[in-house]
């Protein structure tokens, strides 16, 4: 659906038309007004202790400038609604103005006097921290998210510049602003008919020629990748046009318009605009400062990246986990506060029945590099266990690997203790990380350089960090080193990533994730949309 784009000049002259028709009897302060907004406000207690204190005196709907200004800037904030990818049906200016119209009694304007509020203290709520609650879309999305306090919220609007606290009220993150201006960028695009017709699933690579290659060149010169030529061969230009949009798409970068890059190709302006409206909301759930310095592990960009006021300085390739119920990362932040150097593994619980257990029925032998241990810590020998004697339910025993070259934790794990017993961590099986997909640990995110990441970190709090790693690595046991500052941990879920100086990037919904929020923002009211001049 298309609508026409408002100028800010457009707007503000349509509230201030509005604003001069309001007739004198609407700012009336009555016993009648003030009878009518405490009877509405009496089930909410935020609210009815708020105008008790005031003795009932408006917010909105009153003749003094400051009631007329915080209005103005309620209606505008409704009227760009959309812009932040809310609902237009829930907070639409059209209506609100008609309902103000309508209210001809002084019991009516006391019933929208407290709608208003209501209806502003919603507006707070999810543009501040979301439309959705995050555990309620996916059970692994175990993102905090810190609801506004009402009672501050109504204080500070009636001691502030109305139109500076309205703007004060959006994420002030640089992503969440970019997001804006890139989907403002693709509504715009998408009024003037997208990428165009979507690919046929043909292979095509160096020395093609005919229909299909000029439908690709066509397709990523429409897509900012490749500048228009009129070739109908597959050429070194169209190499790296494919190149540059695998390189935009966590592709493997051959620059061959294979199947998987095609498909890539083909996902519609549509379905990548949904994506940044659900990045926008992931951003609404993460509205806090991050820390100067912090850690992001993005599951679906499979990287973690050490951060530096919002500058990435070390990036490593990742492992995440596995996409079954059992073993996906989930969604989450914390504070690393230590490393341990050579660890042991200790097996969680549900990787030994699920796994262990049925391997140590067939063959008791079976995976000797774990020890079997009791519940005070002691080796137990294999040798007087009937495992055939013990289901899932009531094995006792737990298993820990000793630290070794091929430890499953490799020789290094980063600690930020939390309840899902995540971490960062080494791994022997280094040819994952060459896989264009690497969904494969049981939750945990295995570090493609860990080493490196290590004296990233540790190079804060000590003048040759690789000689403190090396001689702790030396020992053979294993030791632990705190970090002096501890580093928050933030990991994230994007499949729409902003650039530095400008530009999207896409990566695949590896878990689905982001097409349950896209169903459930749909459920809420917001829509796609382009933009007309």
């Amino acid at each position: 659906m298309a609508f026409s784009k408002l100028t800010h000049i457009h707007v503000v002259s349509l509230l201030l038309a509005f604003l001069c028709l309001l007739p004198k009897s609407t700012i009336a302060q009555s016993i009648t007004f003030k009878q009518s907004l405490a009877s509405e406000v009496l089930q909410d207690s935020v609210l009815s202790a708020f105008y008790k204190e005031r003795r009932y005196k408006s917010l909105w709907m009153g003749s003094s400038a400051n009631e007329r200004e915080r209005l103005s800037a309620l209606i505008m904030a409704f009227s760009q609604a959309e812009i932040h990818g809310l609902p237009a049906k829930l907070f639409s200016a059209t209506d609100l103005q008609r309902k103000i119209k309508q209210a001809k009694t002084d019991k009516q304007r006391g019933a929208i006097e407290a709608q208003l509020t209501l209806k502003f203290l919603k507006y707070v709520s999810v543009v501040r921290t979301g439309i959705l609650v995050p555990s309620e879309v996916d059970k692994e999305i175990v993102r905090k998210v810190p609801r506004p306090n009402f009672k501050a919220i109504l204080l500070k609007l009636t001691r502030s510049n109305p139109r500076a606290y309205f703007r004060a009220l959006l994420p002030k993150s640089s992503e969440y602003t970019q997001l804006i201006k890139e989907k403002t960028r693709l509504e715009n695009a998408l009024s003037q008919g997208g990428w165009g017709p979507t690919l046929p699933l043909f292979a095509l690579k160096v020395g093609a020629t005919g229909g299909a290659v000029v439908a690709l060149r066509k397709r990523l010169t429409k897509m900012g990748f490749l500048r228009a030529t009129t070739s109908v061969n597959f050429d070194a230009k169209l190499v790296e046009g494919v190149k540059r949009f695998q390189r935009a798409h966590g592709l493997k970068v051959d620059g061959e318009a294979g199947f998987t890059t095609l498909r890539q190709l083909n996902i519609t302006m549509e379905q990548r605009l949904a994506s940044v409206l659900v990045a926008m909301e992931r951003e609404r759930w993460n509205n806090r400062p991050l820390g100067e310095r912090h850690i992001l592990v993005n599951l679906t960009d499979f990287t973690a990246k050490i951060m530096d006021h919002g500058i990435p300085t070390f990036v490593s390739k990742s492992v995440v986990g596995a996409n079954d119920s059992f073993r996906r990362s989930p969604e989450f932040s914390d504070m690393m506060r230590f490393m341990i150097i050579n660890p042991s593994w200790y097996v969680p619980k549900s990787i030994v029945i699920q796994e262990y257990l049925p391997l140590l029925k067939d063959d008791p032998e079976s995976v000797s590099h774990l020890e079997l241990r009791d519940d005070f810590g002691n080796v137990v020998s294999r040798v007087d266990i009937d495992f055939q004697s013990y289901t899932s339910k009531d094995f006792p025993f737990g298993m820990r690997e000793p630290p070794s070259q091929n430890n499953a934790l490799g020789l290094v794990k980063f600690m930020f203790p939390n309840i899902h017993n995540i971490y960062l961590h080494d791994t022997p099986a280094k040819n994952l990380f060459g896989k264009e997909v690497r969904a494969f640990s049981h939750g945990c995110i295995r570090l493609g350089s860990p080493f490196e990441f290590a004296y990233a970190l540790l190079a804060r709090q000590e003048n040759d960090p690789e000689r403190v790693f090396s001689d702790a690595l030396s020992s053979g046991t294993e030791i632990r080193i705190n970090l002096e500052t501890p580093v928050p941990v933030h990991l994230i879920y994007r499949t729409a990533i902003t650039k530095l100086g400008g530009g999207l990037e896409f990566r695949r919904d590896v878990y689905g994730r982001d097409a349950k929020i896209w169903e459930a923002l749909k459920r809420q009211g917001v829509v796609l949309r382009s933009i007309t001049g």
